[in-house]
């Protein structure tokens, strides 16, 4: 088979995380066949799983946090009693109400994260608590070895705070970050992780939200996202609302029907903000015929749908329960259909419907073309993503595979800006930096305004080169270039990095910018900005 080079840069770029460095001969694979080198990963169901030992469920996971939290109130209560100070107890993670505002920390901070793994392990730094990276935890000894430079920072003999211990949450995040991290990077191809992502992203929730929401951040997707990549729709759209990351971040185990057992005895109501986004952004989208009567409606009958706390008295700590108590009585209309009251069936089946809803289809066509083709992708193939959703029954691994097989994917140019997650990934492959540590990844991610799994709002973020290609945002994304090749550049040659970032589809202008640079760091800073790396 002929080779396709510029065809090679699509299967890689569009559709995967980027050429990997060393001899895993990725361009030269994609450039043989490159269709079949992005849809074999379709073929193996267990790509988008992701156990690793030390990972897990989000019922231990909450149960872990319940008695951290538990402990810790035990801890303050002896030193109310005693009248001394408890330094080491440090503050509890929030269970609930929203987390810290999240703001951009110092370009010095960043190269602090980014910088070799040797010098973290001389700092003990963690990432900054007002970062939004990491949970409350940290003391003012680890802030103050944050205010140091990057030149500062790698000097034997600066003057560094002890390292500080990393509570449950921290612990539990960073685990989750570095395994995800740590699959991007390895990834043959990139396609089933590149979908993993996207997923995730529709189905958003965010860390931010407090110690609940950043303990289950990463079991959130390994439980509702990754299992259904290659499977049904619906049984994402399930898994997802059922799932207690998802019910802590909007709010349902707030809800209580008016008329029921518990409304009557607490006065408590409804809280409409699931219902909403299941419509507004999972299904239907805006403009897909529903109204506030339908939002109310599906807010009454997904009512009692919550998660058991620390006593258990639903259910395990931290698993999905449905309080027959808390749910509204009575049968409910919604988009034109009555669900008659069953309980937790009643919701399961009004599910199933939004998910096969016409307008679900389009809606989830016209998002999944313009992550991955362009901002205003072809109408031809937006109808015919959403033909194969329709008459699949939602079947998202036929939906991967027309993508892929569509010419308008091959064909339209490359004007999409990789995201700042997709950037640093493809990054740690073309370097072959395969990640031990988290810290640098999540800092990286922080300045370039993508911070792991704490998008600002339940419609995630982004995916328009708006987003992305503003001055300030590019600006940013030279300095993280030039923090990554001033420490790899004199081990690697940037010009034999862009035979595997391009080969034979580099443009003569690229080539020369990088043959021309002054030092080896700055041809590397150079590749890493060119339009073969950040296009796809």
């Amino acid at each position: 088979m002929a080779r396709d080079p510029q065809a090679a840069l699509v299967a890689l770029n569009r559709f995967g995380f980027g050429a990997r460095g060393g001899a895993a001969g990725d361009f030269v694979n994609a450039a043989s066949d490159p269709r079949g080198f992005v849809k074999a990963e379709l073929g193996r169901p267990d790509a988008v799983l992701l156990e690793m030992p030390g990972l897990l469920s989000t019922p231990a996971l909450g149960q872990a946090l319940f008695e951290y939290q538990f402990e810790v109130k035990q801890a303050r209560d002896a030193v109310a009693k005693s009248g001394t100070p408890n330094v080491a107890a440090g503050p509890e993670p929030a269970a609930t109400g929203p987390g810290p505002q999240r703001r951009n920390p110092s370009l010095d901070r960043i190269a602090m994260e980014m910088a070799p793994k040797e010098t973290d392990k001389q700092s003990g730094k963690q990432p900054d608590k007002k970062s939004g990276n990491e949970p409350s935890g940290q003391t003012a000894a680890s802030n103050a070895n944050a205010a140091m430079t990057p030149a500062q920072a790698m000097q034997p003999n600066a003057a560094k705070a002890p390292p500080q211990p990393l509570n449950v949450v921290q612990k539990t995040f960073r685990a989750e970050a570095l395994a995800r991290l740590q699959r991007g990077v390895m990834a043959d191809c990139g396609f089933a992780e590149r979908l993993v992502v996207f997923w995730s992203n529709h189905f958003c929730i965010s860390a931010d939200k407090g110690g609940l929401a950043r303990m289950w951040a990463g079991s959130f997707e390994r439980e509702a996202i990754r299992p259904h990549v290659f499977g049904r729709f619906a049984d994402m759209l399930k898994a997802v609302e059922q799932h207690p990351a998802m019910l802590f971040f909007l709010d349902n185990q707030q809800s209580v029907g008016p008329d029921s057992r518990a409304g009557q005895n607490r006065h408590r109501g409804l809280n409409e903000n699931l219902a909403r986004e299941i419509m507004e952004l999972h299904t239907l989208g805006v403009g897909g015929g529903y109204t506030q009567d339908d939002v109310t409606s599906l807010a009454r009958i997904i009512t009692g749908w919550t998660f058991a706390g620390r006593q258990g008295k639903l259910g395990e700590p931290g698993s999905f329960v449905f309080n027959a108590n808390a749910h509204e009585p009575g049968p409910q209309r919604l988009l034109g259909r009555v669900y008659e009251d069953s309980g937790l069936a009643q919701g399961e089946a009004a599910l199933v419907d939004i998910a096969r809803h016409p307008s679900t289809a389009k809606f989830i066509a016209t998002k999944f073309a313009r992550h991955f083709v362009a901002d205003d992708p072809p109408p031809a193939l937006v109808a015919r993503l959403q033909d194969v959703f329709r008459k699949s029954d939602g079947d998202l691994k036929a939906l991967a595979t027309v993508l892929v097989d569509s010419d308008e994917a091959w064909q339209a140019p490359r004007t999409k800006l990789r995201s700042p997650y997709e950037f640093l990934v493809a990054s740690g492959r073309l370097l072959s930096r395969i990640p031990d540590d988290p810290g640098r990844y999540l800092g990286g991610l922080n300045l370039l305004g993508q911070p792991l799994w704490s998008p600002a709002g339940p419609n995630g973020f982004p995916d328009t080169n708006a987003a992305w290609a503003a001055p300030e945002g590019m600006k940013l994304r030279l300095d993280v270039s030039v923090q990554v090749s001033s420490h790899l550049a004199e081990s690697l040659d940037p010009r034999d990095l862009l035979e595997l970032v391009a080969a034979e589809a580099a443009s003569p202008e690229t080539r020369q910018t990088i043959e021309r640079a002054a030092s080896r760091q700055q041809g590397l800073a150079l590749l890493l900005m060119s339009p073969e790396f950040q296009r796809r």
